[in-house]
């Protein structure tokens, strides 16, 4: 947690192991990001951070034996957003940079972060090392990815082997969302869409991600390519970029939700379930799964006990109180989400407004102990519908 004198931070252990021991006033280029569970963007600055021994002199000029080593850094709007006891996370990086990342104190980006990085369970909080993440799937690829991209660090992941492919099934373009997911599916032909819809799910989730930021990839370096030449002055297009970079940031954005549903539409469907998608309740309200359809839904004669209602919502962040006001006839909702590690104090809140959170069962893992037993997996969540249905 982070505790400074100043505009230092004291040079423990952890600091010394990362930094080695400095001759003279060492300085590492460092970007900083600030997170908070209320901002949709990190707060980031570029600053240049000083490594030193205070005691240096000393020792040289009076041989006194005594090594004080800090870290300076200077005013930023990152350090004049940061308090004591939010987290900070300083990591060297391989071009010997430095990434400092403070989260605010019990913040859902703070739990995540921890959980990447393998801290969530010290023992003793404070200062600790690590050298690289974790194994256990490296935190689980896809939801690892998310984390990092939503504090600024690109993640370079890509499938070449499917490229060719899908170039010649999409011609050179993106498909719909409902086309690329159903592709995604047929490219892991040995898993049965009734085996553990737990693991199925992510299992679709990975390999369409991937194959995503494969196309992705190959077809803005087709674009760029082509420059921006507005005319035979060779003048730039600037508005014609950034236009191109505004729906390449959409198309991320809006996609990870729709495939989540798509994919969750055909295990529904496999399972015989009866729901509908985006059927509207009160005050034009859409939710994203009505169960067992729209039609009981609006004849007060059909048990309200027996209706369902299932938001769906790649993260939350704040986000999640949308899905309580979809459908007034169902008092116990649930959101299907695959944000690793919210916070105690958000779930605690969901719990009270009598939400309940689905995650696909290995994201249990990334919350503490307690939540664990109150969250759902969706085999749990596809059980509760199934019985619902069949009574």
């Amino acid at each position: 947690m982070i505790h400074s004198n100043q505009h230092e931070f004291n040079g423990v252990e952890g600091l010394r192991a990362i930094l080695g021991e400095p001759v003279g006033k060492v300085h590492y280029d460092a970007k900083l990001l600030y997170l908070s569970d209320q901002d949709d963007e990190p707060i980031m600055e570029d600053a240049v951070f000083t490594w030193y021994d205070a005691r240096q002199r000393a020792r040289l000029e009076r041989n006194i034996q005594r090594w004080e080593y800090r870290l300076y850094f200077p005013t930023t709007n990152v350090s004049l957003n940061a308090v004591a006891g939010d987290l900070l996370v300083i990591a060297k990086r391989r071009d010997g940079g430095l990434l400092v990342v403070i989260a605010e104190n019990g913040s859902s980006i703070g739990r995540q972060i921890e959980w990447l990085f393998g801290f969530a369970d010290l023992a003793h909080p404070g200062f600790s090392v690590k050298s690289e993440l974790e194994t256990e799937q490296d935190r689980i690829e896809f939801a690892s990815r998310f984390i990092l991209e939503s504090i600024g660090i690109a993640v370079e992941t890509s499938e070449e082997t499917y490229l060719d492919e899908m170039l010649n099934r999409f011609g050179g373009k993106f498909p719909t969302t409902r086309v690329f997911s159903a592709y995604a599916r047929s490219t892991i032909a040995d898993l049965n869409t009734h085996d553990d819809p737990d693991i199925v799910l992510m299992a679709w989730m990975e390999r369409e991600e991937i194959l995503f930021r494969t196309l992705e990839r190959y077809l803005i370096a087709d674009r760029l390519s082509t420059g921006f030449g507005a005319d035979q002055n060779n003048k730039v297009d600037v508005d014609g970029f950034l236009t191109f970079s505004l729906s390449v940031q959409n198309r991320r954005k809006s996609r990870v939700g729709l495939a989540l549903e798509n994919h969750l539409e055909l295990l529904f469907a496999e399972r015989g379930i009866r729901y509908a998608r985006t059927a509207s309740t009160e005050n034009k309200s859409k939710p994203d799964f009505l169960f067992p359809g729209s039609a009981e839904y609006h004849n007060a004669t059909f048990d309200p006990v027996r209706l369902t209602m299932l938001g769906v919502k790649s993260t939350c962040k704040d986000r999640w109180r949308q899905v309580l006001a979809e459908a007034d006839r169902i008092q116990d909702k649930h959101l299907l989400t695959l944000e690793t590690a919210i916070s105690q104090h958000q779930t605690d809140e969901m719990r009270a407004k009598r939400l309940q959170l689905v995650l696909p069962r290995k994201l249990h893992e990334s919350y503490t102990t307690p939540q664990q037993a109150w969250l759902k997996s969706i085999a749990e969540f596809v059980a509760l519908i199934r019985e619902r249905q069949e009574t």
